[in-house]
């Protein structure tokens, strides 16, 4: 396994009205998607493009498991900085601890497994070696 020591982004996200619930505040599934989009511009600041793992190597990543917390609200017009980093890479499988701050302070946080598998039979499949060479960058 991969241990990488410095795999960390950053993405900020505005809150929109459509992000928040009647009590004015962000929904806390919204908190899901703005760390599905972190995650998937940290792949692209790599030089991983989703689309084209598909494309090339019927490979995806899909949610295996999380756990989140939420301490305090986000509210229409935040700025949010979703953090994410790597704690651990399998043979098919990547964990990443996420935040979403405001001004430096904590809102929410979440520990996510994604897999990737066979985009045919959504079966676990091996991590595509380029993804694999990306992450293995990150330790030198």
């Amino acid at each position: 396994m991969i241990e990488p020591k410095s795999a960390e982004s950053t993405l900020p996200i505005r809150v929109y009205y459509e992000d928040t619930d009647a009590g004015g505040v962000v929904f806390y599934a919204n908190y899901l998607k703005y760390m599905e989009r972190a995650r998937t511009e940290w792949l692209r600041e790599l030089g991983v493009e989703q689309s084209a793992l598909v494309a090339g190597e019927g490979r995806l990543f899909v949610v295996h498991s999380l756990d989140m917390s939420y301490r305090k609200p986000a509210r229409l017009d935040d700025l949010l900085i979703i953090r994410s980093r790597v704690t651990r890479v399998g043979r098919a499988s990547i964990d990443f601890a996420q935040r979403a701050e405001r001004d430096g302070e904590l809102l929410a946080q979440g520990n996510i497994q994604v897999c990737c598998v066979d985009a045919v039979h959504m079966r676990p499949a091996a991590l595509p070696a380029v993804v694999r060479t990306k992450l293995e960058s990150l330790q030198e």
